[in-house]
Order: structure tokens, then sequence, then C-alpha cells
């Protein structure tokens, strides 16, 4: 029983860390269609921005207010990384739109400049980020079962923002404008709709829920300007597994991905493990190429 409890807590807290990674590529990739390789660099950058506020409670704040510098870490990542987003939006990927293999090219360019650029910064070793001493410690389950309450922490996080996200999406005016350009740009853009603000807003709240995902990482290791690249394949597996367009699908396919690869793991080792995970995610997908929640579309006869 303990083995079990633990288990599938282990396969629910890396299928939050995967579906927060993946939410922001749900929405730059899955609805936008632009494949965006820099997408880890963004989540570098909130890391690196969880660090420097960290900095910035250590030399200016007195220690007992340390522990809060992770509750004011959350939206500065988000909205650096929103920034950085933006811009890049503007002056560059507004003119790949349609284009993929360009976009990818070019996204893989500026994910090096951002690499480069975080080295000449803060220098190529990995620095640490401290954790609140309010996250330290487990919730006692059973005997010998703990449930660490940093693991604890990004589940919560991820069901907010997860939460913030349908309600920005599917109940919001901007939610309604942003799903009518991606369905239809040119009735939408017919309608009176800017397409061009909703794509540059549409990439930037992208980029700032990955700069949110780079903040929850800094309570699992150390980061570096490397950071993104370990996750950046995970997260296309589950942005594709769950169905492009659909955030529902991105929900399944993290669980899916982070239980299975909890199991396998467990059973074998690390590394075969990941192997059978990939072809699981190939098998099925020749099965049902769409993922497992495929958009809905009208076909209209001629």
């Amino acid at each position: 029983m303990e083995v079990l409890f633990l288990q599938l807590f282990n396969g629910i807290s890396v299928s939050s860390i995967l579906l927060l990674i993946a939410l922001g590529l749900a929405i730059t990739f899955g609805l936008m269609n632009v494949i965006n390789m820099a997408h880890g660099e963004l989540i570098m950058i909130g890391a690196y921005s969880t660090y420097v506020t960290q900095n910035i409670f250590m030399d200016l704040f007195p220690e007992s207010m340390f522990g809060w510098y992770f509750v004011l870490a959350i939206p500065v990542s988000f909205l650096i990384a929103f920034v950085i987003g933006l811009i890049l939006e503007f002056t560059l990927i507004r003119f790949l739109y349609g284009r993929p293999l360009d976009s990818l090219l070019a996204t893989w360019g500026v994910a090096l400049v951002l690499q480069q650029l975080a080295r000449t910064i803060f220098g190529a070793p990995n620095v640490g980020v401290t954790s609140p001493s309010w996250l330290n410690g487990g919730l006692t389950v059973l005997d010998g079962v703990v449930f660490p309450y940093k693991r604890l922490f990004i589940i919560a996080l991820v069901a907010v923002t997860l939460f913030i996200m349908y309600l920005y999406i599917y109940r919001s005016n901007a939610g309604r404008r942003m799903r009518a350009v991606m369905q239809n740009r040119d009735m939408a853009a017919c309608l009176g709709v800017s397409t061009r603000r909703v794509d540059a807003l549409t990439f930037a709240i992208g980029s700032g829920i990955a700069g949110i995902a780079g903040c929850a990482l800094t309570l699992l290791g150390p980061i570096g300007p490397s950071l993104g690249t370990y996750y950046i394949v995970d997260a296309f597996m589950v942005v594709v597994l769950g169905g492009v367009g659909k955030l529902i699908g991105t929900v399944f396919g993290a669980l899916g991905i982070g239980v299975t690869s909890t199991v396998f793991e467990f059973w074998t080792t690390a590394s075969l493990g990941k192997v059978l995970v990939f072809v699981c995610i190939v098998a099925f997908l020749q099965w049902r190429p769409r993922g497992l929640v495929a958009m809905r579309t009208r076909q209209l006869d001629s």
C-alpha cells in the first residue's frame, strides 16, 4: 500500500510539472501553430527571475521576510517572461506565421542567443535557489509515506494556473477573440477583431506561463542556462499526445506521460522507462494521429 501511494503521488507530481511546462506551449504551438524552440529558454528566464528576486530579498529586506520572496517571484517570473515573449512576437514571430520550418529555425537561434546571454550574465555553472522555510518538510500520510510540501505546492500552483487559463480562454471576451482568430483568422478580422493584437497577447501569455514553470522548477534543484532544454521535448510530446489546440487534451497528455513514465521507471530504469514512454506515444499516435482530444471541425458539402 505504501509503494502504491508513493508511485501514484510521484506520477501526479511528474504530471503536474509536465503540465505546467506544456501549458504555455499548448497556447503558442497548440493554438497558434508556432513551433517555438525557445520555449525552454523562457522557462530558464522564469527560473533566473526567481533567483534574482531571492537575491534582492536577501540584500534589501529583513531575514524574517525572506520566506515570502517566492510568493513575489511567481508574478515577477510571469511578467518578465511575458514582456520578453511580447518583444519576441513583435520583432520576429509575427513575420513567420504559416511558415513552421522558418519559425522552428528562427526560434532555435533565439534559444541559443538567450542561453549565451544567461551564461554571460549569471555564469555557466548552475546556481541554487533556497526554498522558503514554509515549503520544507512534508505531509505524513502513512508510516514511511511522506508527501513533500514542495511537490504539493507545485500541484496546487498548476491547478490554480490551469483554472485561470480556463477562465481566460473559455469565459472571457479576450479568450473568445483568441479562439476566433485561431479557428478562422479571416472571418475574425472581418468582424473587427484585431488579429495582430490577439497574436501578440496570446504569444506573450504562453511565454508568461513558461516563466511560472521556471519559477516552480527552482524548487526541485539548481538552475542553469540549459535548464529548459531538458524539458522541451517532453513538453512537445504532451501537447501532441493530448491533441493540438485543446486545453483539456494537454491535461490528459501530461497525466498519461507522467504516470506511465513513473511506472516504467519503477519497474525498469530511468533511461529504459523514457524509451518505453516514447514507444507507447508513437504507437498511440499511429492509432489516433490527432491525439487524445481532437479539435472538432465542420466539413461543408460542396
